[in-house]
Formats: C-alpha cells, structure tokens, sequence
C-alpha cells in the first residue's frame, strides 16, 4: 500500500538530496504501507517523488531524537516543538528514494487534493 504526504518543500528536498533520512509524524497510517509519495506543500504543490519505507519508530519525543538527530535534517527547535503536546512520536526511516524527473500533479495524476497528514492511495499494477 502507498500514502501521499504533504511535506513542505524544504524537507521534502532535503529527502531527495540524501540529507534527510526520516520523516516525523504526529499520526502515523497503518503498518502495511510500504510506500510514501511526496507532495511537495506550497509553493511547490506538486508530486515530486517517493521513497520505501525501512521502518516506522514510535516512541516519545526525547528517546526518538536520540535515535534520529544525526540524519533528522531539522533541527532540535523545530522538532520538539513540532512534538510538543504528544506523548509518542513517529519517525518514518527512509529506506530508498526515486525523485521523479518530472513533478506530478496531485489533481490530474493522482485524482486527489492535497492531504493535511496523508491519504491512502491505490497501487496501480
């Protein structure tokens, strides 16, 4: 199964350039999605990519940023403040990722509108 994300942009090239290596979420989707296409938020508004998923950590705050500050590509500020009023914390592990060569629209290409989390989406075969 896949997901759409919403990321802004500056975390979402971040992803691609290698320089980021989880994903943190407030809400985390079911485990048997393998797969997580990127919406870039605005100004970009455009499907820029995928990546698999190695694993998913679910913890609190603190023992998730001892496990992912080094490849986080946030800061400590913007996570913990990020993660301020939760008890557990969910860090998506990037395992591989595919920038597309040309962006996506998320109307035309995928028939959705842009997720305030994520949404679930078919695979195709």
């Amino acid at each position: 199964m896949k997901v759409l994300l919403s990321i802004k942009p500056e975390y979402a090239n971040k992803i691609f350039d290698g320089t980021k290596k989880f994903e943190f979420r407030k809400v985390i989707f079911n485990s048997d999605v393998k797969t997580v296409v990127v919406y870039a938020s605005s100004p970009v508004q455009q499907v820029i990519g995928e990546f698999e998923i190695d694993n998913i950590l679910s913890f609190d705050p603190n023992k998730i940023w001892k496990l992912t500050k080094k490849d986080s590509g946030i800061s400590a500020d913007f996570f913990f403040e990020y993660f301020a009023d939760r008890d557990i914390a969910h860090a998506i592990k990037i395992k591989k990722f595919k920038r597309y060569k040309k962006p996506l629209s998320i109307r035309e290409d995928f028939n959705a509108f842009p997720p305030q989390s994520y949404i679930y989406l078919p695979i195709k075969k």
